[in-house]
């Protein structure tokens, strides 16, 4: 569901700092004398945005406890981060972009500096070996809609509150981290808010206590989860609460101010349990501990896949129901969140199979089929519109969010099906959240399972329908079975599920004119 909303930055150089001299001396767990430690890279690798995440170590839980103040946008954390280092290190970095007035590492001090906008550089007491628990203390405070990063910020203001949620960043206005879906970890989020107002996050409510005119909630989303997918709202909520015919708590959250959008809002998120239910039949089982989705009040028009609650801005709401919305946030729950990007190039694995899901509740509904929907986004695309110049399978970082993404990466998905049938289709589906359940994989990475589990060669179908950057012509699209007859004069009609789901194009459109957004 996403736009780009941070300019790749120049950080290598300023980072190449030279390596403190007490770096030889030897801690607990440090490194001996003599033994060559190194800084860990400011970026992960990510060639869309190098300056996306971190080397040098992998994270596994984040616990964080919070304190956020609405009338003032004042939070204060404490954020403590288990991880593993990956290399003897010497230094390393964290995304973040409040003020810090504190890090230990592994219950010592440590020294740190301000990077660019959000770049925490972290030099340990003494250097850390390599495969050794490193336990990283923050402490720090600020306004998070008063940091601009590339002219804006992810936090949105509501007038009871504020609201983390965005993608591909927005763990860098709240808590640091390892800012990238390749680390994916474990969360506690605890938050602690006036009486009266309630603080959302994601997975499962541990417990709510109150004191002294404050009251604090504890989250556990207790399945690896990216950065990117995890969420705050806090706010004044009418809050629903029911369990899923297979047992699953749901928790759904609804601004008190929500004015005519209102009773759209419940109608579409109240189905979030049959929604599920009905997605275990296409993916498999639902992946997480908890399920649900809320609406502040804010004025974006967005929807994001934050992991086992998803974000829904009222607009979405705004020509009343949208229960395809909800179909499209929750597949992610599958392809994007438990298999989530090896790197941001992969977005179609996200995206192409969160419209396909559309199609098929549409199919479902009896709104039009599949095919149906196929043959009219191939017909209604003429040759030289520039829907077919964008490549699903590595779009550019410009491009990350583009419709073509999400539509012609659906075509994609139906040519596969077509090619290999509805048993192995469903096989594909399956097999794929089953294999890579909590981890990352990319887009050659299906092509090959798709292959493995059909049995037959694909490649060429994929490199037309998501590397080609033109129209796949008749023939091609005609032994997908994804174009109509040749010599059809007349127009595919148009199904009627169609305005619903092209409503929906704006999903993911994140705005702030960085061109990153959720289509």
């Amino acid at each position: 569901m996403h736009r780009r909303l941070i300019a790749p930055s120049a950080l290598a150089a300023s980072l190449l700092l030279a390596i403190p001299a007490s770096a030889a001396a030897r801690g607990p767990g440090g490194v001996s004398p003599g033994e060559h430690s190194t800084p860990g890279a400011p970026g992960i690798g990510d060639p869309y945005y190098p300056a996306s995440g971190n080397g040098g170590y992998d994270v596994s839980h984040y616990d964080l406890r919070l304190k956020y103040q609405p009338k003032t946008d004042l939070l204060e954390g404490t954020a403590t981060i288990l991880a593993t280092t990956k290399q003897n290190l010497s230094r390393f970095n964290l995304d973040f972009g409040l003020k810090v007035s504190e890090v230990r590492v592994n219950g010592k001090k440590a020294t740190f500096v301000k990077e660019g906008d959000q770049e925490l550089v972290v030099t340990p007491a003494s250097p850390v070996e390599k495969n050794k628990t490193l336990s990283v203390v923050v402490r720090y405070a600020g306004k998070p809609s008063e940091l601009k990063i590339g002219g804006y910020t992810a936090w949105h203001r509501t007038p009871d509150g504020g609201v983390a949620a965005q993608e591909p960043d927005s763990a860098v206005w709240w808590f640091p981290s390892n800012d990238h879906p390749l680390d994916k970890a474990t969360y506690d989020v605890s938050v602690s808010v006036p009486d009266g107002t309630q603080a959302i996050s994601n997975g499962v409510l541990q417990s709510q206590s109150s004191k002294i005119g404050w009251t604090r909630f504890a989250w556990r989303s207790n399945k690896p989860q990216a950065s990117y997918l995890a969420t705050l709202a806090v706010g004044k909520f009418d809050i629903t609460t029911d369990k899923t015919e297979s047992g699953l708590p749901v928790l759904n959250a609804y601004s008190k101010d929500l004015g005519d959008n209102a009773g759209a809002a419940r109608a579409s998120i109240e189905r979030t349990g049959e929604v599920a239910d009905w997605l275990t039949e296409v993916f498999g089982p639902y992946p997480f501990n908890a399920l649900g989705g809320y609406v502040p009040n804010v004025t974006s028009g967005y929807a994001l896949e934050t992991q086992t609650r998803p974000f829904y801005s009222p607009r979405q709401f705004a020509n009343g129901s949208n229960v395809s919305v909800v179909v499209h946030e929750l597949a992610h729950q599958w392809y994007g969140d438990s298999v989530s990007v090896k790197g941001w190039k992969d977005i179609w694995i996200n995206e192409g199979f969160a419209r396909y899901s559309q199609w098929l509740w549409s199919e479902k509904e009896g709104e039009g089929t599949a095919q149906e929907l196929a043959d009219y986004v191939y017909e209604t695309n003429a040759a030289d519109s520039p829907f077919w110049t964008v490549k699903p399978g590595d779009p550019g970082a410009d491009k990350q969010f583009d419709i073509a993404v999400y539509d012609r990466g659906a075509l994609a998905v139906q040519a596969l099906r077509n090619e290999v049938g509805d048993e192995d289709f469903s096989k594909i589906l399956k097999g794929w959240t089953a294999k890579y359940a909590y981890g990352n994989a990319n887009v050659g990475d299906f092509v090959k399972f798709a292959e493995k589990t059909s049995g037959k060669p694909l490649a060429e179908l994929f490199d037309t329908w998501l590397y080609e950057p033109s129209k796949p012509g008749t023939p091609a699209a005609a032994d997908a079975r994804v174009a109509r007859a040749s010599g059809a004069d007349a127009k595919p009609a148009q199904p009627k599920s169609w305005k619903k789901i092209a409503a929906t194009n704006s999903v993911h459109d994140h705005g702030q004119g960085h061109g990153h957004g959720h289509r």
